[in-house]
């Protein structure tokens, strides 16, 4: 890692006194409230937005905060496809990404989801532990990350196991967070304190 690599964010989040209606009302589109019910920055309120430091560096340009955390609310509050297989997919795209804050911000969601700790260590391993729609949802992920694209067999695959709306919503999903992933780690976003740390990758990956 270079000096440079080694600094500070490039993009810092909001601060208490930054924090004025349009900001509100963006992370409102991430909670389903109006702006003006979003708890105060430095309140101490559970939803604080001081706790969240990506909410307050994305809310560092509103409008496309809004507009984002507005998808980005539906696909994790409110799509079909099941938490599990939508952490495995986040998961997957972290570990794959080498994005540290996203492993530690997700293994804890995946966690409080229900996700066993074990599944995610082997997760972290291959595909070797995974069965059925787990290690399909793993492999499409996969595929999507190294091409760009899924191909037309583990397509069909998915829409048979899972069913249309899930399926298109593992696309959206992978494509968001690797794009989440590429953004945070330009700006250095450091992984919340206590995180579960990146692991390294497999020194020889299985064949997926």
């Amino acid at each position: 890692m270079t000096d440079a690599q080694s600094d500070g964010p490039l993009v810092a989040p909001l601060t208490a006194e930054e924090w004025g209606d349009d900001e509100y009302a963006a992370f409102g589109a991430l909670l389903g409230l109006p702006g003006e019910k979003v708890p105060r920055a430095g309140s101490g309120h559970p939803a604080d937005p001081l706790k969240f430091d990506i909410i307050g560096l994305l809310a560092r340009h509103p409008k496309m905060a809004r507009k984002f955390l507005t998808f980005n609310g539906w696909l994790l509050q409110r799509g079909e496809l099941p938490l599990r297989l939508r952490e495995l997919a986040v998961l997957r795209v972290a570990h794959t990404r080498r994005s540290a804050f996203f492993w530690g911000e997700h293994t804890r969601v995946a966690i409080e989801g229900g996700v066993p700790e074990d599944d995610i260590a082997h997760l972290a391993e291959g595909n070797h532990d995974f069965t059925g729609t787990d290690r399909l949802v793993l492999e499409a992920t996969d595929e999507l990350l190294a091409r760009g694209r899924a191909d037309a067999s583990t397509w069909q695959r998915l829409t048979e196991e899972l069913g249309t709306h899930e399926a298109m919503e593992l696309i959206f999903v992978v494509g968001t967070y690797a794009m989440l992933a590429m953004a945070f780690d330009t700006w250095r976003l450091d992984a919340p304190a206590g995180s579960a740390s990146l692991p390294e990758p497999p020194p020889n990956p299985t064949p997926t």
